[in-house]
């Protein structure tokens, strides 16, 4: 019976068209097992981890810990913002000159970049016990340690056209890659936080800074305990830094381990190479690609002030010191929450309709913080709310790439081996206005008078810092709905390219097979 069945199996499939039986094969071959989608999702965690830790905390850290003045603050993270963009395209130029090894094209910048990512991430969190230089210290750790995160980020990125041909398969991956790259923000959120949190961090009543300036006042001050508690808090940020460090090693071993880079993923047969500087050139004149960048720039500015400020925001204008760490969870962790609800939403609704409904959701709720009266359980309200829109931010430009990428291979089908520019460049966009942004918002809070280490500010920071996390990113927000209406890529055009796709292949395959039958009857 079993050998029956078996025959009559191997029968129909002896009567299916040869070309039927090769492309059900081939699908068969490009599908992701659920172990791979995890291995892949969780290369994406490092980058997360110590993003979010570096976002929310990296300006409070250099504030009130390493207590940088906060026009040297504001120029280390401006720099640090700036030289992180540039270094995006420079990574992707020399990933595009990289000849594939056995281990990939991707996967070496990967392998080689983590060790001396981690020792300039430790080095960060380091206060050093020099007196000069000590600004010079946290630009250049900064800035080595963003140009090392992006050795392996890039190529991550780029990653995702290298493990499969099918549409399908390289978004449920995506869905993967962002529901755990957001439990990264969790986990960086909580172990930076709760470690921190952990110790009380000393500040200065703001009576004393009516006498001279902050410098003076701490002189005046009876300085011992506030010393072995500010020493504590140094060293927690050092634990935490260590804590991530180790993650961020086993997530890159298992990616490593996991993951397989396919390089007849993203190129046809009949590609043909393009140089980078051409190749750059169809890029940035690709349409669709320009237009999703700009609407997600702004998307991204705004989400980038609210995550710089939030810190600040929570400790002095809510006055919730010893909770921001929690409310910052409470946004992560349902940010992670509800990513699988957005991969169904943009799988039945189209990624367009999702990008409006997604984003456009954390408006009300960035009104609210700031126009309510200070209330801890209405800060949580709004902080669960909020990590709902985060999360759509998170998943929809990704989902989107892939698509834009598919498009110019139509367009451009003789060019190949783009998709690190594609990815890069985006990342560069937006980083560099990240950057800007950043500089912008943290001389803004020098020039409103923000206290080192005061335990309240003046009205003029608390006014400043309710623009940073409100009034700002709603506007950028609205901007950018406005800029994803000339986005040219909806449900049926992305459908019409995934068909025309697939008959562009195959009608490649068909060429190469007939090729080598031709040859096999020469021979």
């Amino acid at each position: 019976m079993a050998g029956g069945g078996g025959s009559e199996r191997a029968g129909a499939g002896g009567l299916l068209p040869p070309a039927l039986r090769q492309h059900r094969r081939r699908e068969s071959r490009e599908r992701l097992s659920v172990c791979s989608k995890l291995c892949y999702a969780i290369g994406g965690a490092p980058y997360q981890i110590t993003g979010c830790a570096l976002g929310f905390f990296l300006q409070i850290y250099l504030l009130d810990v390493a207590q940088v003045d906060a026009f040297y603050a504001s120029i280390i993270l401006f720099a640090g913002r700036v030289w992180d963009a540039i270094t995006d395209p420079m990574v992707g130029f020399f990933i595009s000159k990289t000849s594939w090894t056995r281990f990939g094209r991707l996967m070496p910048w990967i392998i080689f970049s983590t060790p001396f990512a981690i020792i300039s991430y430790f080095l960060i969190w380091f206060v050093p016990d020099i007196s000069t230089g000590q600004v010079m210290w946290y630009l250049v750790f900064y800035c080595a340690f963003q140009t090392l995160v992006t050795c392996f980020h890039v190529p991550y990125s780029a990653l995702t056209m290298f493990i499969s041909r099918e549409q399908s398969e390289r978004d449920s991956a995506t869905a993967y890659r962002m529901t755990v790259e957001v439990l990264g923000t969790v986990l960086g959120t909580a172990i930076q936080g709760q470690i921190v949190g952990k110790v009380d961090t000393p500040c200065i009543e703001s009576a004393f800074f009516g006498l001279t300036n902050s410098s003076v006042a701490m002189e005046e001050l009876n300085m011992t305990h506030d010393t072995k508690s500010l020493t504590d808090t140094r060293n927690a940020y050092m634990i935490a830094a260590g804590v991530i460090g180790g993650l961020y090693v086993l997530c890159a071993l298992i990616l490593l381990l996991g993951v397989r880079e396919k390089r007849e993923s993203s190129e046809l047969q009949s590609d043909e190479p393009v140089s980078f500087f051409q190749g750059l050139k169809l890029v940035m004149n690709h349409g669709p690609y320009i237009k999703l960048i700009a609407g997600f720039l702004f998307t991204s500015l705004a989400f980038m002030l609210l995550e710089g400020n939030f810190a600040l925001f929570c400790t002095y204008t809510l006055g919730f010191r010893n909770e921001f760490q929690n409310i910052l969870l409470a946004i992560m962790l349902s940010a992670t929450l509800t990513i699988p609800f957005w991969q169904w939403f943009l799988t039945r609704f189209g990624k367009k309709t999702a990008v409006y409904v997604g984003i456009s959701s954390a408006i009300p709720f960035l009104i609210a913080v700031v126009v309510l009266d200070s209330s801890l359980f209405v800060t949580y309200v709004v902080a669960v709310a909020a990590g709902i829109s985060v999360a759509a931010a998170f998943l929809l430009p990704w989902s989107m790439l892939p698509d834009v990428i598919d498009d110019f291979k139509l367009q451009h089908p003789c060019s190949h081996g783009h998709e690190a520019i594609f990815f890069s460049f985006y990342v560069f966009f937006t980083k560099f206005t990240a950057g800007v942004s950043l500089g912008i918002s943290t001389l803004s809070l020098d020039f409103a008078g923000y206290q080192t280490r005061a335990c309240f500010q003046p009205g003029q920071v608390n006014f400043t810092l309710k623009m940073l996390v409100s009034a700002v990113p709603v506007g950028l927000i609205l901007l950018s709905l406005l800029l994803f209406k000339l986005y040219p890529i909806d449900e049926e055009k992305r459908r019409k390219n995934k068909k025309a796709l697939q008959d562009l292949r195959q009608e490649s395959n068909s060429s190469s097979e007939s090729d080598n039958t031709e040859l096999a009857s020469i021979v």
